[in-house]
C-alpha cells in the first residue's frame, strides 16, 4: 500500500507528538537549509527530538520521505488562469518560482511518479484547463510544458549553485572568460557564435525563461488550433 493510502498510527502524546506532516515539515526544514544530502531520518528525528524507529511507523523509507517532500511542494503550485495557454504559463511560473524557494525540489521533479494529493490536484487543474483541446494532444502538451520547465529550472538552479561555490556571478565569469572568446572569435572559425554572443540581446534569467515559454506555446497553439 502506497504511503498516500496507508493511514497514520494513532497519536501519542509522548515522548512527542507526531505526524507525518511534522515529519514532512522537519525534512523540509533540513533540506532548505543545506539540500537533500542533509536529509536522513536520523537528522529528522533529532530535529523532532524523537528515537528515529518512531519515524517508521509513518515513512518506511527515505524515497517514501522524499516522494512526500515533493508532494508538500505542490501547495505552492497551483496554476491559475483563464484558458489551456493561462493555465500553462501559470504551472511552469509555479514550478519555477517553488523550486527557487526550494531549491533540493529541481532535484527531484522529474525524476518519479507524482501522485500525492496535492500533485494530483495541480494535474487536475491543468488537464481541466485543457479540455477543448483534443484528448490525445493534452498529456504530451503537458509534458512538453513540464520538460522545459524542469530543464530550465535546472539549469539556474546549477548557475546559481556555482556561483556559490565559486564566488563568481555571471558578470565576473564574462570578464574572465571575455579575452579568451575574443581570441577564439578572432580566428574567424565560429562566426554565427561571435556574432550573436556580440550583437544579440543578452536576456536575464526571469526574460530568458518567459521568452522561451512562449516560444512552446506558440508552437503548442500553431499545432492544436483548429
Amino acid at each position: 500500500m502506497l504511503v498516500w493510502e496507508r493511514p497514520e498510527p494513532p497519536n501519542r502524546p509522548v515522548p512527542a507528538p507526531l505526524s507525518r506532516e511534522r515529519i514532512v515539515a522537519a525534512a523540509i526544514e533540513l533540506a532548505d537549509a543545506d539540500g537533500l544530502d542533509a536529509v536522513s531520518l536520523r537528522k529528522v528525528a533529532t530535529v523532532l527530538d524523537v528515537r528515529p524507529m518512531r519515524l517508521y511507523g509513518y515513512i518506511a523509507s527515505k524515497e517514501e520521505l522524499l516522494d512526500l517532500m515533493v508532494d508538500a511542494a505542490h501547495v505552492e503550485i497551483r496554476p491559475v488562469g483563464e484558458g489551456w495557454r493561462e493555465v500553462l504559463r501559470s504551472l511552469a511560473e509555479a514550478t519555477r518560482r517553488t523550486a527557487h524557494q526550494h531549491e533540493w525540489l529541481a532535484d527531484l521533479l522529474g525524476g518519479r511518479p507524482q501522485l500525492g494529493p496535492h500533485a494530483l490536484a495541480t494535474g487536475e487543474t491543468v488537464v481541466a484547463a485543457l479540455g477543448e483541446l483534443d484528448g490525445d494532444a493534452i498529456m504530451p502538451v503537458v509534458a512538453a510544458v513540464n520538460a522545459y520547465t524542469i530543464g530550465a529550472v535546472r539549469r539556474e538552479i546549477a548557475e546559481r549553485r556555482a556561483e556559490r561555490a565559486t564566488g563568481m556571478d555571471e558578470k565576473r565569469w564574462q570578464a574572465s572568460l571575455g579575452p579568451y572568446l575574443e581570441r577564439t572569435f578572432a580566428t574567424g572559425r565560429f562566426p554565427a557564435l561571435a556574432t550573436v554572443v556580440r550583437d544579440a540581446a543578452h536576456l536575464d534569467a526571469d526574460d530568458t525563461f518567459r521568452t522561451g515559454l512562449d516560444f512552446l506555446l506558440d508552437g503548442i497553439e500553431a499545432r492544436v488550433s483548429p
